[in-house]
């Protein structure tokens, strides 16, 4: 039998949240009756009317590859020039792409811990070493940036990968720490991925750091906008930049729907400011309801946030047998913790309902 790469061999799974639908038929779960709040996108879905925007886009033709239309609406929004940006079948494959780009074989990658596990895979998918330096620390994981200065200096990544704000910890750098960061990594390539921007409290820009010939900034218009099942993100970088990435792109990498619900998308501001506020009415309602309960969620600047439970795999086990899902941080090194992204009021107060019942405070003990 023909072997794979050794990179492949040595690939350990990449664990995300979700519904595991193998799982849940195992269990004799329908997946309909289940509310998740293990994946932190939109809760409230898609903007009205892009039902029927979906059911009039063809889909007998090719996509256009460049997504011309909607990398315009998007240049627009965000007040760039277009040939400052790439569409991308949502963030995680932008991720490849810069991991296709920039890494050889040994190559050395810096990725602060705990955060999102598809940088690692992308790293290992091109043959490159993975340093996993655990800055971001208990009690509440506020980053270290002290750190940052001695560690590129020493270690001379070629990559470095932020998430800001970070996942599964809600933590957010300031635009002041994270321009001590570039300023430490001129022979580094920084990869900004602000997946989770849109619903993170005072955010700052970080448009004006474009210019920058080692930045690359990613965000997802999957999370903002609830379009999960269609993805959909981009990255802004400088011009040589985006013009490396095109050139390891796969050809129609987004689909037509997706780029036609992406336009539609785009117009739909007062929507996301009714999201934001209805999250951030939630996300409050949770967090002072588990306090009743006993347990203590950790500080966070976007609509997610973890919960110290004591054993996550059997937390998250004993709850989905109430029909909600958590997401079990076991796989970001952190298993006592789980990660909760509010829902709707009346779902959240179902959530609570179910944290009673399964007598959590015994867990978090």
């Amino acid at each position: 039998m023909l072997l794979p790469r050794h990179a492949i061999n040595k690939l350990p799974p990449c664990v995300h949240g979700g519904i595991d639908h193998e799982e849940l038929a195992r269990l004799g779960i329908s997946p309909e009756t289940i509310l998740d709040f293990s994946v932190s996108c939109n809760p409230f879905g898609p903007p009205p009317g892009i039902k029927e925007v979906l059911s009039d886009t063809s889909i007998a033709c090719y996509p256009d590859t460049e997504a011309s239309e909607l990398k315009q609406s998007l240049a627009q929004k965000l007040n760039i020039s277009q040939d400052r940006l790439i569409i991308g079948s949502g963030s995680t494959e932008l991720i490849r792409l810069v991991a296709t780009a920039y890494l050889d074989s040994d190559d050395l990658v810096l990725i602060p811990q705990p955060t999102y596990g598809e940088y690692e895979t992308a790293c290992l998918l091109a043959n490159a070493c993975v340093l996993k330096q655990p800055v971001l620390k208990e009690p509440n994981f506020q980053p270290d940036i002290k750190e940052f200065p001695s560690l590129l200096q020493k270690h001379r990544p070629k990559v470095v990968f932020l998430c800001n704000p970070n996942n599964p910890t809600g933590q957010y750098i300031s635009k002041g720490k994270f321009t001590q960061i570039m300023s430490s990594t001129q022979d580094s390539l920084v990869i900004l991925d602000e997946a989770y921007i849109a619903f993170t409290e005072n955010a700052w820009t970080s448009l004006d750091l474009i210019d920058h010939n080692n930045l690359i900034i990613l965000r997802s218009m999957t999370k903002d906008y609830a379009l999960a099942g269609l993805r959909l993100g981009y990255a802004i970088a400088a011009e040589p930049i985006i013009s490396v990435l095109k050139r390891v792109r796969p050809p129609w990498n987004v689909n037509a729907p997706a780029q036609k619900a992406g336009i539609f998308a785009l117009n739909a501001d007062s929507f996301i400011e009714e999201c934001h506020n209805n999250i951030r009415a939630a996300k409050g309602f949770l967090i002072k309801e588990l306090e009743g309960v006993g347990l203590s969620p950790l500080p966070s600047q976007t609509n997610f946030f973890l919960v110290r439970v004591g054993n996550a795999t059997a937390f998250r086990q004993a709850i989905l047998k109430k029909g909600i899902l958590v997401r079990d941080c076991t796989s970001f090194g952190l298993p006592q913790y789980i990660r909760l992204a509010p829902r709707t009021l009346p779902e959240c107060q179902k959530l609570i309902e179910a944290v009673k019942e399964i007598g959590v405070i015994s867990h978090a003990s």
